[in-house]
């Protein structure tokens, strides 16, 4: 069960915790995170080739279902074909991932669909109420689309602020469950922290995701710090057929609230999964390592540890009990960033055209 509690007087608003760590973790070494921002000479944060993408077609979308899967949309954004329903997670489809458009963290790659050509949503499902997982542009171009609304506690007033119809919204606590259809979603513990201002920290309620079907069981985390909660969601709803971890904007000076990349693959591992996704990675700069370093790392520890982990470019399907191998399509970008621009003429360097 999540724990909450009122700080303060009575009239305080009601906040929400993580029960193995210390709610304030993290805040002590705001000043170590400034001057680490304030020094860091940056490689590489976001590409400067052309990422891989695969496009999505009405078509595609609006066929029926031969087997169940996943597509990964961009950062932690996934489209689930479960059961013959569609499922959106996180759907965050603005250019930016912020509070307003005209700054903040630029998304490097296009959407691989029209949002017009998505069919029917069962249901959306929301892990926290961060910029870069609830984002309001999206949800308001979707909602004529969407059955019904998954959120964590107190997550579901952002959406009625905005218009959402209260009979489309449906909030839960960790361990609690919700059924859609033959779908049953079920709100787990997460090691994180809410809010989308200064003045409203951990009002709301984070969490990840497990999401059973007739014949398929997947796991979404949203985001978390390895905690020993990973072990628990794998006893009690696992074997997980995919898992799709976070394995992106961490650093060790908050690595309590965002897992690195070595702890998303053993995340996995205490779920039970067969295959994992990284997810939460190349889309948006959010933190201080390279575009790429994510996925190296994670493929690192996954060869490391005998993982069977998925790396499919956005937009790709993945089959949820016959995933493919890996693609490295990262290294083919880096490749691609490290090679000289050919000369606009087509010649070598060095080479005079053999024609004006």
């Amino acid at each position: 069960m999540a724990v909450s509690l009122f700080k303060g007087c009575s009239s305080a608003p009601q906040k929400f915790y993580n029960t193995g760590m210390d709610a304030s973790a993290g805040a002590s070494n705001l000043w170590e995170i400034t001057k680490m921002y304030l020094r860091a000479e940056r490689k590489a944060p976001t590409p400067t080739a052309p990422l891989p993408m695969r496009d999505i077609s009405a078509a595609e979308l609006a066929e029926p279902e031969s087997e169940a899967r996943v597509y990964r949309l961009g950062h932690s954004s996934v489209l689930i074909r479960m059961d013959g329903e569609t499922v959106l997670a996180d759907p965050v489809f603005s250019e930016r991932a912020s509070p307003v458009q005209w700054a903040g963290p630029k998304r490097f790659h296009p959407l691989p669909f029209e949002l017009s050509s998505l069919p029917q949503i069962a249901a959306v499902v929301i892990s926290h109420d961060h910029y870069d997982h609830l984002d309001k542009g999206s949800i308001l171009a979707l909602d004529e689309k969407v059955g019904q609304y998954l959120v964590p506690l107190k997550v579901g007033d952002h959406l009625r602020r905005w218009g959402i119809a209260e009979d489309k919204i449906v909030e839960l606590d960790w361990w609690q469950s919700h059924t859609v259809g033959t779908l049953k979603f079920t709100a787990t513990p997460a090691q994180h922290f809410s809010g989308r201002s200064l003045g409203d920290r951990d009002e709301t309620l984070w969490a990840g995701w497990a999401i059973a079907g007739r014949d398929s069981n997947i796991f979404f985390s949203g985001d978390s710090g390895y905690f020993d909660g990973f072990r628990e969601i794998g006893e009690r709803l696992g074997p997980f057929d995919l898992t799709l971890i976070e394995t992106g904007a961490y650093n060790d000076l908050w690595s309590k609230i965002h897992m690195l990349p070595e702890q998303s693959v053993q995340a996995h591992l205490d779920l039970r999964g067969r295959a994992m996704i990284p997810i939460h990675n190349s889309t948006f700069d959010l933190a201080l390592h390279d575009w790429f370093e994510p996925m190296e790392r994670a493929a690192a520890a996954a060869w490391e540890k005998s993982v069977r982990m998925i790396t499919p470019v956005i937009g790709a399907p993945v089959a949820i009990k016959n995933p493919q191998v890996m693609d490295y399509w990262w290294q083919e970008v880096m490749a691609a960033e490290s090679s000289p621009m050919p000369p606009e003429n087509g010649s070598e360097p060095g080479v005079q055209p053999d024609h004006p």
